[in-house]
This record gives C-alpha cells, structure tokens and sequence, in this order.
C-alpha cells in the first residue's frame, strides 16, 4: 500500500492497510493507523501520531515545527485522531514546550484546503473548517464548530461547541456555545439555529438557547450578572449548560 516512488522513513510505523501515495514523504517517529490515506506529495513530519481512516490530501503539510521563535528543536508532539479529511496545502504544526507540547486534532473533523493550524491548538470532534480557516497558537476548538471562509482566530481564544464564524471573521475574542459571529473584528449577530436544527435540537431547546443568548446580549447586563442569570436556569435545562460553561471557560474575554 506503499507507492514506490514515496519516501517513508524507517523510523515510521504504518499499518498495513494504510496507503501512501507517491512522493509523499513520511519521517521518523511518524505513526499512521489503519485505513488511513496520505496522497502523493504529502509531507509528515514526526513526532506525529495519526489514527485511523483519515484521508491526507496531496501538497498538505503536517507535523512540521511550530511558527514559533521561542521553538529550540524540542521533541514536541502532534496527535491526530480518527475520520478526519485534511485536503489541499492544509498546515498543521506540533506543539510547543511552553504549553503542553501537543497540538491536538479529535475526530471527524473536516479541513478544507489552505487552513492552518498552529501551535498548542486543541480541536474537538465533527468541525468544519472552510477554505483558508486559519487559527493561531493555543486556540481551542469545540465539537462541532464551523470557520466559514478566510476565519482568522487570535491566540489563546476558544471557540465553543456548536458556534459559528461567518466568512472572513476576524476572532479575537471568545465565542459562546450555539453563538454565531461576523465582522472584523467578529461581533455577535444571533445563534447558531440553523446548525443546531441540523443536529437534531428541538425547537424547545433552540428557543432556550435563542432566551440565554437574549439575556447575555441583550439585556444590559454584566458578563458576571449574566451568568448568575443564567446558571440555575442551566441546571433545570441541560441544553444551556455547554453555554453557560463557556462564559466562564475562556481568558480572552468574550465577543460582545
């Protein structure tokens, strides 16, 4: 499942049903599991580890070292989990020792050519990002978000599951579960209703969403006094709780 014209170190570990394309280049301490295909002119650079069934797309660049002038050659990591489609000139890079050493990519993520992600990042499970997505070091991405178009995210900002960035969002702050953003730089407009309808979200629980959304923006009122609004209320509806726990989670401060 190798093609002969690739270059794998002896150092890698692929599983035998894993497919290298040709002139793809795999290094040492790169690990590929099963099912998964790396298409010709894919370059991995370990220490990388990478799950199962995920499909790499030629020219994508992953694992190399982090965008980073404090970076000193440290054996830092890159993990890859299961499902994920990488396409076209996508750019992943591996931690650094000034965080946890690790940059993280879950499952069933789909990235879309040209996106980047830097250093430290932690991206969950089932996101999407659009051509030219890029987010910088240290960013955490929740399950189920979506980087429209040309989204730039700055470092250490989290954006929370099931949020939304509209086509060439600039991000500098933190974005609230079910919370759909715009702008340069990116300011709240709604929720994300349409996304949540699409996961299954009854209209009950996405009118429960659109009342906090009300009560966090719309109301006048202090983020402290906004989640003291909104906690008991969190605790009686379950689908509040990922909302409310994202207006304390982050240290940027939110987009408002």
């Amino acid at each position: 499942m190798i093609d002969a014209r690739a270059v794998v170190s002896a150092d890698a570990r692929v599983h035998e049903t894993a497919s290298v394309g040709p002139y793809a280049i795999i290094g040492p301490n790169v690990e590929i599991g099963a099912r998964t295909r790396v298409e010709g002119h894919a370059f991995i650079k370990g220490p990388t580890t990478i799950g199962e069934n995920n499909h790499i797309f030629q020219f994508a660049s992953i694992g190399d070292d982090p965008q980073d002038k404090k970076y000193r050659d440290e054996p830092t990591r890159l993990v890859i989990g299961n499902g994920n489609t990488i396409r076209e000139y996508c750019t992943i890079n591996r931690g650094t020792v000034q965080d946890q050493g690790i940059t993280r990519i879950g499952d069933d993520n789909w990235l879309m050519a040209y996106t980047h992600i830097a250093h430290d990042c932690v991206v969950g499970n089932h996101t999407i990002f659009a051509n030219n997505a890029s987010i910088a070091g240290h960013v955490r991405v929740d399950d189920y978000a979506i980087l429209g178009g040309f989204t730039a995210v700055h470092q250490f900002c989290r954006l929370g599951v099931n949020s939304f960035c509209s086509l060439f969002s600039a991000v500098t702050k933190d974005v609230p579960a079910y919370v759909t953003v715009s702008g340069q730089p990116a300011e709240p407009r709604a929720i994300n209703a349409e996304g949540l309808k699409r996961r299954g979200f009854s209209e009950a629980e996405i009118r429960s969403v659109r009342d906090a959304y009300k009560v966090l923006y719309r109301q006048g009122l202090s983020l402290e006094e906004a989640i003291d609004a909104l906690k008991d209320r969190a605790a009686a509806e379950p689908v509040l709780q990922p909302f409310v726990e994202s207006l304390r989670a982050g240290s940027r401060g939110l987009v408002r």
